[in-house]
């Protein structure tokens, strides 16, 4: 047995199998690349699901978390800390608005908070939520209940929390929707779990407006979209739209548990004393993690890189023309090739024998989220080798339909 089948045969003992058996068993990583238990090199086109956004072992969060880590590792909630305050500010000043910020580990914990922010600032009388069809928002029990994906929402009811769920993009179903009954829209900038499906030009500004004149709240959820990931610092900012309510995660922490929920302007003085807590939100390492992350975005100018290599990979992508790619979405790095049948299994699996890994995200989409320093080198010794993975995993298809 290979030293994946060995440690894949413990997992499952040991573990849940809530994930299936993951296909690769990673040992180590430096900048875009990934290293498994057997020695072979991956091209790290997923980051984590997007969380990696300096990738692997990048020297100013190794900096910054053994800086910490050797100073102040954990305090809870009884006391405050400089890294936890400098990072609500960080965040706030990248908003560009007045606010407050509640720190959690998770983006279903940000989702959870801003649930319970919605509740206490509108009252008994509004108990209907607003969102959208395939979006998702996270598997704890509130977030599920806000998740457009019946198959993972369906197993679990009841739940807590009333939601009318409407066609993404569709501005005047989501204006329908939106009555006296509701309390908020909760709406991704572009659907993560979805298969990164923008939203239409105008949609975020449609829905500010039904939320205006309803008396709902807007809630962005920018847990895969923020820090970065699109060429802005947060993505909803290319749309010109404020929220009342922002969550984060993932990038945030650049691989260390980190979320937020940001309550804009009034809305960030809703949740009292007692009203909300998290034993480890606001950890001092994550936050240190969280602030090098930002200082390296900035510093390093990587918002104009993400633009600018994401655009290129996306070019790159679709002039290959092959059968199989439908088209490419998506904005900096944070794209999918959307694909003309249902092959991403099969591509997922075979980019990982040429050495690259991605996320089959949908059956006909695959996700790439690499890491926000992929350079347009890396970029280009992917776009090289998709014909020849699309080529075989076209011969996979055909041997699975008997052809």
């Amino acid at each position: 047995m290979s030293a994946t089948e060995l440690l894949q045969d413990r997992y499952g003992t040991a573990m849940m199998l809530t994930y299936g058996m993951p296909p690769v068993a990673l040992a180590h990583g430096s900048g875009c690349y990934v290293v498994d238990v057997d020695g072979n090199s991956y091209l790290d086109l997923i980051a984590g699901i997007a969380v990696s956004a300096l990738g692997h072992a990048h020297p100013a969060i190794v900096a910054a978390v053994s800086k910490q880590v050797a100073t102040l590792a954990h305090t809870s909630n009884l006391f405050l800390h400089e890294r936890q305050v400098e990072l609500a500010e960080r965040l706030i000043g990248l908003l560009g608005t007045d606010g407050r910020v509640f720190l959690a580990n998770s983006g279903a914990e940000a989702n959870e908070a801003a649930i319970k922010l919605v509740r206490k600032a509108q009252g008994a009388g509004r108990p209907v939520m607003v969102a959208a069809e395939h979006s998702f928002h996270g598997r704890t029990m509130g977030a599920l209940s806000l998740t457009g994906k019946s198959s993972i929402r369906e197993p679990f009811r009841p739940f807590g929390v009333e939601v009318r769920f409407v066609p993404y993009g569709d501005a005047a179903a989501l204006a329908g929707a939106v009555d006296s009954d509701c309390a908020a829209v909760f709406l991704e900038p572009a659907l993560g779990e979805g298969g990164v499906v923008p939203a239409p030009a105008g949609y975020l500004k449609a829905a500010r407006e039904a939320c205006d004149q309803a008396g709902a709240l807007l809630v962005l959820d920018e847990i895969q979209s923020g820090i970065g990931r699109t060429g802005e610092w947060f993505a909803h900012q290319a749309e010109c739209v404020v929220p009342d309510v922002l969550t984060l995660a993932k990038g945030l922490g650049g691989g260390l548990p980190i979320g937020a929920c940001i309550g804009v302007g009034r809305y960030g003085s809703v949740l009292e004393k007692g009203d909300h807590g998290s034993t480890f939100g606001g950890n001092p390492v994550a936050c240190a993690a969280a602030l090098a992350v930002l200082d390296t975005i900035e510093r390093e100018g990587l918002l104009a890189h993400v633009a600018t290599v994401g655009a290129h990979l996306a070019a790159g992508i679709e002039g290959i023309q092959h059968p199989l790619v439908a088209g490419v979405r998506g904005s900096g790095l944070w794209l999918a090739i959307a694909l003309t049948g249902l092959a991403a299994t099969a591509v997922a699996a075979t980019a990982q024998r040429h050495g690259f890994l991605v996320n089959a995200v949908q059956p006909d989409a695959v996700r790439l989220a690499p890491p926000l320093i992929l350079s347009a080198a890396e970029a280009d010794s992917f776009i090289a080798a998709l014909p020849a993975i699309l080529d075989a995993a076209s011969v996979v298809l055909a041997g699975q339909d008997g052809s």
